[in-house]
């Protein structure tokens, strides 16, 4: 096949008589979709904005130097080279065209016969401006990296400062979010603070530091178990996190929390965790888009109100009695859609309709809580401890891609687990918040 452009504005791609799917998004759900049509007959474009696949559940441990970067992302063109219809085309989708069927890029046109939604969430900042401007979220591998630099920073910092205050507030964290996100966040600064600090900064005690983890709710880990709940409770209270719930964050400037009780806490470090938003191109009618962004589509995974345009992963809402807010915005969910949204295709192709609605089989849920303790709702099991913490473990290792990135995060958890080590705390580049940057430069 040549590869040929129709005008300038066209992204170059081979020239073919197959149907074209174009996939927006390589998470877990785009990936999923374009393996089970790696055999089919249509041409698979897949799109993102990152020319790599990021594990999201292991960013944390990004943020707090126990893994490097790249050990838990993995480029796109290595995913897909066994695929001999997919392609790769790395460019920014500013807006979808549904009745001339093409997306435009920032690198061009893409025209589509079938287009898939897959571009998942980002930070939700609740409209609290204040906030956005001055903490840090964590969506992406870029994030991990700020929070970890700032962290690092801050610490260095509190190293040169003679200021009592200023060193407390340097070495505070706060973590607002009682999900997973959050309460793994929490238990690894703990175990940072217990085990890498007195070793890392002499020049000041490791108790200077307090973390504190912050709940609008009335329990962690909401979506899970009332036992995974109360256990994570327990494990994050004798790691010395402060477990605040029902504290909703009202404002922060940089240096001080307030909350919706007032309470006042301070911190130099905060990291949000307490909500996402859908996040998908323009060009999508009103009429398709519901609670937190995300697009309703039907249970064959079409989106409302179009008949070639489907969405999958955390940015799809089946809407029904059973699921009347949507499934779970998770990992599992997202690739049981990604392989159903093949059979979906394939049957289109062929001209015939696949009337078997999607049905999400909820495998459980895991969530760890520092070094060998976790929760876990399996079925009709709930349990916690280590037993937990090594089937977490487990699942997670054999969920990354790569052989190379499994063996690098094998060997950075048995370092770790042996030794209470994490990688190096190495200042790449200096982070600066930009809001704070522009004010510098006034």
């Amino acid at each position: 096949m040549n590869e040929y452009c129709n005008t300038d504005e066209m992204v170059c791609l081979p020239e073919t008589n197959m149907p074209r799917l174009v996939i927006i998004g390589g998470g877990f759900a785009g990936l999923a979709l374009a393996k089970a049509l790696k055999r089919s007959r249509i041409q698979v474009v897949l799109v993102d904005r990152h020319n790599f696949h990021q594990f999201q559940p292991l960013f944390y441990q990004v943020a707090t130097s126990g893994l490097e970067p790249d050990s838990i992302v993995f480029p796109f063109r290595k995913q897909i080279s066994g695929n001999k219809n997919t392609l790769f085309r790395y460019a920014t989708v500013q807006q979808i065209e549904a009745k001339q069927n093409r997306v435009l890029t920032n690198k061009g046109i893409i025209d589509y016969d079938f287009l898939v939604i897959a571009t998942g969430t980002k930070t939700n900042f609740f409209g609290l401006t204040d906030i956005e401007k001055w903490s840090l979220g964590m969506k992406s591998i870029q994030d991990s990296l700020n929070i970890r630099h700032t962290m690092i920073q801050n610490l260095e910092q509190a190293a040169i400062t003679c200021d009592e205050h200023e060193k407390d507030i340097l070495t505070n964290f706060i973590i607002v979010g009682g999900g997973p996100a959050g309460v793994e966040m929490a238990g690894a600064l703990a175990e940072f603070k217990k085990y890498i600090l007195p070793g890392d900064y002499p020049e000041y005690s490791s108790e200077i530091m307090d973390i504190y983890l912050l709940e609008a709710g009335d329990q962690l880990l909401a979506s899970m178990s009332d036992k995974a709940s109360e256990k994570a409770l327990k494990y994050l209270t004798r790691l010395g996190v402060q477990v605040m719930l029902e504290e909703a964050v009202e404002y922060y400037d940089g240096s001080a929390v307030s909350t919706n009780s007032g309470k006042k806490l301070y911190a130099r470090n905060l990291i949000w965790t307490a909500g996402v938003t859908g996040d998908f191109p323009e060009g999508i009618g009103e009429e398709s888009i519901v609670r937190g962004n995300r697009l309703q589509v039907n249970n064959t995974l079409l989106v409302k109100g179009y008949t070639n345009i489907f969405a999958i992963g955390d940015i799809a809402a089946v809407v029904s009695q059973r699921t009347p807010k949507g499934h779970p915005q998770v990992a599992q969910v997202a690739i049981q859609q990604g392989k159903y949204l093949g059979e979906v295709i394939k049957y289109r192709i062929a001209g015939r309709e696949y009337s078997k609605p999607f049905r999400y089989l909820d495998k459980g849920s895991l969530a760890t809580v520092g070094k060998r303790r976790a929760v876990a709702d399996l079925g009709k099991f709930r349990f916690g401890g280590y037993i937990a913490w090594f089937l977490w473990s487990v699942v997670h290792l054999f969920s990354i891609s790569g052989f190379r990135n499994k063996l690098m995060v094998a060997l950075n958890w048995v370092w770790n687990y042996f030794t209470y080590d994490k990688g190096n705390r190495l200042i790449i580049r200096e982070y600066k918040n930009k809001d704070l940057e522009k004010e510098e430069s006034k």
